[in-house]
């Protein structure tokens, strides 16, 4: 399986830098099987059953882009240079894991500054990444951080155009709940309360999930042998409660739809050992390509993805390379908005045609 196999050719100009207004109005591609339907967001639920289930992420991404001063003194006295970090993991005890520009110009215990009240010291590099040691932690981190941080944009649209205030409410989903994503799920900010309100009505039922999503989600996929690539870990929890509304759902018959890629890993992350969704806590780095036996996912709603992606490959999983290859040349052709602030694709394999429970690649 090879990496070409997932690539496709995307003009720049369909590459979305804001969310439509409002956030329902997004286009929507239907496809059931090879069958294609132009719609939009607001029209989902004619596309859903009552008793089905959408799997949301309810993780909240933090504004992990920060912009500092480290202080150096030297024969000329001190000087200042500009340090560019963005967060991506946490450690313990007030570390963090993170991107760091220049890295190799920052030396051990070098002091940044980001703020009056936020400074950290850098502990350790490894694989391209530092360890800084911030100067505090929990609830006055957090405030800190709101205080001077931005929103950690994707690199396709942080190329484009610098985070503002708009975005801190663009992107984050209105049901944001769990601080640890440097990246959001990106198909949910497609809802609003408007649209909560008529699937409701509808019947169908929503069950909330952790998965924080890590800057790795936007690494490129770098061998050509695609079973070859090893995925980044994400922490991720799917409690009691969730494991039971989805067994549920599933025994009276009705479908479980995660919106977004990150559910979808998630869920069937905690669907391994047995077949069924089972409360799990931990890291994921799951892989999912053609191939993958799905335990639970019956559709997807998801947004379009890069060209020779892992998300791509996940797509390609569900619905067929053969499928998925159609469907992104009917919306690029239609003129979808792509990527993170693009439209949104609900993907409904035929019966059958998603692999279940055979051995799967990991």
């Amino acid at each position: 399986m090879k990496l070409s196999d997932f690539d496709f050719d995307l003009p720049e100009a369909l590459i979305a830098t804001r969310p439509a207004k409002p956030r329902r109005a997004a286009r929507l591609l239907v496809a059931e099987g090879a069958r294609m339907t132009d719609a939009l967001v607001t029209d989902l639920g004619h596309w859903l059953r009552p008793g089905d289930r959408l799997v949301l992420n309810d993780t909240k991404v933090i504004p992990a882009r920060l912009s500092g001063l480290r202080h150096r003194q030297g024969a000329q006295g001190t000087t200042a240079a500009r340090i560019e970090v963005t967060l991506l993991e946490p450690g313990v005890n007030g570390t963090w894991n993170a991107l760091i520009k220049p890295l190799k110009k920052l030396a051990f215990g070098e002091r940044v500054e980001f703020s009056s009240t936020l400074s950290a010291v850098l502990e350790a590099k490894e694989e391209g990444q530092g360890r800084l040691h911030f100067n505090c932690t929990d609830a006055a981190f957090d405030a800190a951080l709101a205080e001077v941080g931005a929103m950690p944009l994707p690199p396709y649209i942080a190329s484009r155009r610098a985070a503002d205030a708009q975005d801190n409410q663009d992107y984050q989903t209105v049901w944001a709940r769990v601080p640890g994503a440097v990246a959001a799920p990106t198909a949910s900010l497609h809802f609003d309360e408007v649209l909560l309100a008529d699937l409701a009505t509808r019947g169908v039922t929503f069950s909330y999930v952790t998965l924080h999503v890590g800057a790795g989600t936007f690494l490129p996929v770098k061998v050509e042998d695609v079973t070859s690539h090893r995925m980044h870990a994400e922490r991720g929890e799917v409690s009691a409660k969730a494991a039971a509304e989805i067994a549920a759902t599933r025994a009276a018959g009705g479908r479980i739809i995660p919106v977004g890629t990150t559910a979808l890993r998630l869920i069937e992350t905690a669907a391994r050992a047995t077949g069924a969704v089972e409360a799990w806590q931990g890291e994921t780095d799951i892989f999912i390509y053609p191939g993958f036996s799905f335990r639970v996912t019956d559709a997807l709603m998801t947004n379009f993805h890069l060209p020779k992606s892992t998300l791509m490959m996940l797509v390609a999983a569900l619905m067929g390379q053969a499928e998925i290859a159609g469907i992104y040349r009917h919306a690029v052709a239609e003129g979808y908005r792509f990527f993170s602030y693009g439209d949104a694709s609900l993907l409904i394999p035929e019966p059958g045609s998603a692999m279940r429970d055979a051995d799967e690649p990991r």
